[in-house]
């Protein structure tokens, strides 16, 4: 078991000079003062050691290893003889400890705080549990980090966001301290435009123009959400960089303003329009992210931790424009300069955020990607793939216009359009297609599901396909493409009126397979973002007409 060692002796060998360091190793004995009987000391052995006033850096160092997975474990016993003498024929009163590793020890269970924090649970041979911590892990010893994730970071991170969150964040976080500077740039220039710091300009002059720029702001905020709002959750992305976009160009107008004192007004209210567009779209879409965010139903905890980031940064912004303002008053050329120099560094962060952004539902371009690649090679990519090739600019290239939730009357009036419709159709959905106005209308069933949605949508992006792409390199049932691709296109403008029946048939042999290699790809099909309009219809079957 090796040789006995007391403290007294160890702490005479620790200040002999230029002798080596004694160190303990598994397996000794140790003779510890008896401070309370049937003590437990393995988990602060240090704590031992500063009452007994030793300075054993070394023998702290070795014991504090027993909060390690096979490390020591030190218990105590009373000493039977509290006379003892020591080799030197000293007394200590020193009871005998016994050195043990945890494998001499029965781990009862387990436990962990999420991924950032472990604990064991041993049974000690007085009959009591021993708690003992994975030191690799223990938060104790990164109070700072464990503290700075608590309050900025969601509870229980990363495991409880979604993978793409951290690059999000990081970015948005850059592209939230530009924009800080930049809006401070435009707040002195408007001060400036309203006449602070000028005699001849009079309190109520600037406090209708401030009235008339809020007053724009608030009309044009009313606009925008009752015509685009329901659209922003569809193309969340697309939004987030418009709203970014236009922010910018209205913290532009803002700084140009005082240049053009006759339109001052005219542009600020215009500014404050756009401003309040910027805080619709931006609001929404960060909703619509914080929901793609939350993955254990936490969209409070995510949404107020992102409330603080930003209100870190801005913070940070706020202090570095103290430093700032002093250099660009009365300096334009220095205040056009940051003002660019903060724009493309808000333009780039934007940028890089909303495309680190790895969205698993499927909108209408994620859905025209994944389906062109199966069409070619008969494979169905990931989330982690058609995320980067979406497109972020509003209005994605488009040769027909699909609408979804279309009402019938909108459609046709005519009885053998509504029954052609019918024919061969087993899915709940009708599809109509106009082709003099290149429009393609689609009327969902009252019991349509999302998984409808996305059948009626694939087919309306197939009928594109066929009439406005080459099919010639399609490896999926490239025979039936080019037949159904030659009825469509012929005698230009005159259907087959089997074709319509066929096109059902091709998109029943496909779709359950199409279906399965969305899911096994990772992509949510339970719900969807093709943004249908609420417009439901229900028919009788073929069956039910027949009885």
């Amino acid at each position: 078991m090796g040789r006995r060692l007391h403290f007294p002796e160890i702490y005479k060998r620790r200040r002999c000079d230029n002798e080596r360091k004694p160190g303990l190793q598994f397996g000794h004995f140790l003779w510890f003062p008896l401070l309370d009987e049937n003590s437990v000391y393995s988990r602060s052995p240090l704590e031992t050691l500063l009452r007994l006033h030793f300075c054993l850096k070394d023998v702290a160092k070795c014991l504090l290893r027993e909060r390690e997975p096979g490390c020591l474990a030190i218990f105590w016993v009373p000493n039977s003889n509290p006379g003892r003498k020591d080799a030197d024929g000293h007394h200590h009163p020193f009871c005998k400890g016994t050195i043990m590793t945890d494998l001499d020890m029965q781990t009862l269970c387990t436990e962990s705080y999420g991924s950032q924090f472990a604990r064991r649970y041993q049974a000690l041979p007085n009959g009591k549990l021993n708690s003992k911590t994975d030191a690799s892990k223990d938060w104790h010893l990164n109070s700072f980090h464990r503290i700075f994730k608590s309050i900025f970071l969601p509870q229980g991170y990363p495991e409880s966001v979604s993978t793409d969150y951290l690059a999000y964040q990081f970015w948005d976080t850059i592209q939230a301290f530009a924009s800080s500077i930049t809006g401070t740039l435009a707040t002195q220039a408007v001060l400036k435009g309203v006449g602070v710091g000028d005699e001849t300009s009079t309190v109520a002059a600037a406090a209708v123009t401030w009235i008339l720029k809020d007053g724009t702001g608030m009309l044009g905020r009313i606009a925008f959400a009752w015509s685009k709002g329901s659209k922003l959750d569809c193309d969340a992305k697309q939004w987030r960089l418009f709203a970014d976009v236009l922010n910018d160009v209205a913290i532009f107008m803002e700084i140009m303003a005082p240049a053009f004192p006759a339109c001052f007004t005219l542009i600020v209210c215009t500014s404050g329009f756009f401003k309040c567009i910027v805080g619709v779209a931006g609001g929404a879409t960060r909703a619509a992210l914080t929901m793609h965010q939350a993955r254990r139903d936490n969209m409070a905890d995510v949404s107020a931790k992102d409330g603080s980031q930003e209100t870190l940064v801005n913070l940070a912004g706020l202090l570095f424009s103290l430093f700032l303002i002093p250099l660009v008053v009365d300096n334009l050329p220095l205040t056009y300069a940051f003002y660019a120099l903060f724009t493309i560094l808000h333009l780039y962060a934007n940028y890089q955020a909303v495309r680190a952004v790895c969205m698993e539902t499927l909108n209408r371009a994620r859905l025209h990607l994944v389906l062109q690649h199966y069409l070619k090679r008969e494979e169905v990519l990931g989330p982690a793939v058609i995320n980067p090739q979406e497109p972020l600019l509003l209005g994605f290239r488009q040769q027909l216009k699909i609408t979804l939730g279309t009402p019938l009357h909108t459609v046709t009036s005519s009885v053998a359009d509504f029954q052609k419709a019918l024919e061969g159709n087993a899915s709940n959905y009708l599809i109509f297609f106009n082709r003099p106005a290149g429009v393609i209308s689609i009327l969902l069933h009252r019991q349509a599901d999302s998984v409808d949605v996305i059948k009626a949508y694939t087919h309306a992006l197939l009928l594109e396909a066929l009439l406005c792409e080459d099919v010639e390199n399609c490896a999926l049932e490239r025979g039936s493409l080019l037949n159904l691709q030659h009825q469509l296109c012929k005698e230009s403008g005159k259907e087959d009126p089997r074709i319509n029946s066929e096109m059902h048939q091709f998109l029943d042999r496909i779709f359950p397979k199409f279906l399965a290699g969305l899911t096994s790809a990772g992509w949510v099909t339970s719900r969807n973002l093709l943004g249908p309009e609420e417009w439901r219809i229900e028919w009788l079957s073929a069956e039910k007409k027949m009885l």
